[in-house]
């Protein structure tokens, strides 16, 4: 084998056992699963969002509220309504 066949064959060979063993590695990360989570961290997690989901709530409601005084004070009045 000359050479440049051999320097050619290097080349390739180590990018194709580089890309097989990175790819080797991958699969092996995927089948293993990643590794359970505290569960302090978890419910954490859980009282975190459901703070968040009241939170937004409430201002959602405030957002309706303000919403109303806004096309209430827009709407024509009648003479029987009061301002």
């Amino acid at each position: 084998m000359n050479a440049g066949a051999l320097a050619v064959l290097l080349i390739f060979g180590t990018g194709f056992v580089a890309v097989t063993g990175g790819l080797a590695l991958a699969a092996l990360k995927i089948l293993k699963g990643s590794p359970r989570r505290d569960s302090r961290l978890d419910s954490e997690e859980a009282r975190l969002m459901q703070e968040l989901y009241q939170g937004l709530s409430r201002l959602e409601e405030r957002i309706e509220a303000l919403e109303t005084l806004v096309l209430d004070q827009d709407r024509p009045h009648t003479k029987g309504d009061q301002p």
